[in-house]
């Protein structure tokens, strides 16, 4: 497998560190590690890693057996994390999907992209053209491309007029746009490239991964791959295979009625709640189908020499509902505040894992402050892509935590068009200040001492408040100021 200079001697300098040499023995080890990095341009030249991104739909940070569910089973996406290295204070870019995808995309805050909640049908808003996407830059470093999955970043997949994901950067397509119709069982709204299928028989989840195996066999096997898959699950309103349902049958009550997707208003009768075991049963059935995939990556020899990022796009559903369509999700925020369309941490705190063989070493975890504009910047990178140096990125790359280094001190920033009026939120070190639609500020917290934010510090913190004020204010500026944002912004709230 390939491996950029930083990666290549990322051994030597964890044996640095580890070791308890004098200098006089040291000093030949980090020579050693300086020549290699004068050969290791040839190693990287030799062959680029394959990518493949797995972004899943309202996955909430504690919906994983890895990430301390006492119940759910996961044991795919576990075993990425008991081969990789897991991230504890990673942060998806929006509490809502559309914004959360424009990030991860562009590596860019997504509000400088105009998208600023989740795009409805005929709206209008689009990533435009203008944006670069990973995509395009590792297309155009030689890698062959597709997302199959939820794209959700037009307001309509059958337009001539918005931009397509062949349109940015992928060689393929298949896939929904919001949400899946009527449900994840036999989709009517799926497409491929820009033409849209009949009904699709079976489940998004198993057609989604069959999808992925069939443009991997297919592909140009010279050509190292970028595949973004962007799993439905577990967004409502979902349907399982009944073995699935069985499976937590003792955590659901009543018979399972899948409540159908693009209603004005459902039957009454439908919702009524179950309990979890319908929830479960879609992310053990998701989990199950990326298991296939990465099971051909295996079987295929190329499992070593792919690069697997997991991610969910926000934080979930709780049972605290809010929308008629959330009946019967059970997502699991692990304890943290909040849920999805809250900048609390629990609707941006999200389960994230890298597997990265040779280079990230198993069964690690990190609780350094990451966010989803990261993969951006840091995929490009070890997919020898050209980072654009001709606009604001709010992505870092994070490569110095796969050896165990530190990153440099920054600040994080989100903002959402949502229900809250609390619609702007600014993290640094341990202190995250929540600020209202006229930024304003209102609750103030330490993670390290209140990771689950119950206690307000903004009137006992003052100078700590006007510093994080000032701080989302550099940052909201940066944004306003951006040439290449759009002149009119997404005024529409779910």
């Amino acid at each position: 497998m390939s491996l950029s200079p930083l990666e290549f001697t990322m051994p030597f300098a964890r044996l640095y560190r580890r070791t308890r040499l004098t200098w006089h023995l040291k000093r030949p080890l980090l020579a050693l590690a300086a020549l290699l990095l004068l050969l290791c341009g040839t190693v990287q030249a030799a062959k680029q890693p394959n990518i493949l991104l797995i972004y899943v739909d309202d996955l909430g940070f504690g919906d994983l057996g890895s990430y301390g569910h006492p119940v759910l089973q996961t044991p795919n996406i576990d075993a990425l994390a008991a081969e990789g290295l897991r991230l504890t204070s990673h942060y998806s870019p929006s509490a809502l999907c559309s914004p959360s995808r424009a990030g991860l995309l562009t590596g860019r805050h997504p509000y400088r992209t105009g998208i600023k909640s989740w795009i409805p049908e005929d709206s209008g808003v689009y990533l435009r053209d203008v944006e670069i996407t990973l995509a395009e830059v590792l297309k155009a470093a030689g890698y062959a491309t597709a997302h199959i999955g939820k794209w959700h970043l037009n307001s309509d997949l059958a337009s001539t007029t918005e931009p397509q994901p062949t349109d940015q950067g992928f060689d393929y397509y298949y896939g929904h746009n919001a949400f899946q119709l009527p449900h994840n069982h036999n989709p009517t709204n799926i497409f491929r490239n820009k033409t849209a299928l009949p009904v699709q028989e079976g489940y998004t989840a198993d057609l989604y991964a069959d999808e992925a195996i069939d443009w991997l066999t297919e592909r140009d096997s010279k050509q190292p791959f970028f595949l973004y898959l962007s799993m439905a699950e577990p967004h409502t309103s979902f349907a399982n295979p009944p073995e699935y349902n069985d499976m937590y049958k003792e955590y659901s009550s009543g018979e399972v009625v899948p409540i159908p997707n693009g209603l004005v208003e459902p039957p009454k009768d439908m919702l009524i709640p179950r309990g979890p075991g319908e929830y479960y049963a879609n992310i053990t059935y998701m989990d199950a189908q990326i298991g296939r995939v990465l099971d051909w990556l295996r079987d295929s020899g190329v499992y070593d020499d792919t690069v697997v990022v997991f991610s969910s796009d926000n934080g979930p559903v709780t049972s605290r509902w809010i929308n008629w369509w959330e009946v019967n999700a059970y997502g699991s925020t692990g304890g943290y505040r909040g849920r999805k369309h809250f900048l609390y941490e629990g609707g941006i705190r999200v389960p994230t894992i890298i597997r990265y063989a040779g280079v990230v070493e198993p069964a690690t975890e990190s609780d350094a402050m990451t966010i989803g504009m990261d993969w951006f910047v840091t995929l490009a990178q070890i997919g020898g892509g050209e980072v654009p140096g001709d606009r604001a990125l709010d992505g870092i790359d994070i490569r110095p935590l796969f050896a165990g280094n530190d990153l440099p001190q920054r600040s994080l920033f989100w903002a959402l068009n949502s229900k809250s009026e609390l619609e702007f939120a600014v993290r640094e070190g341990p202190w995250k200040l929540l600020l209202d639609r006229n930024h304003e500020p209102r609750e103030l917290y330490n993670l390290a001492d209140d990771p689950l934010e119950f206690f307000n510090l903004i009137d006992k913190e003052a100078a700590r408040t006007e510093q994080l004020a000032a701080e989302a204010a550099r940052h909201f500026a940066s944004i306003t100021d951006d040439p290449l944002r759009p002149d009119t912004d997404q005024d529409y709230v779910e």
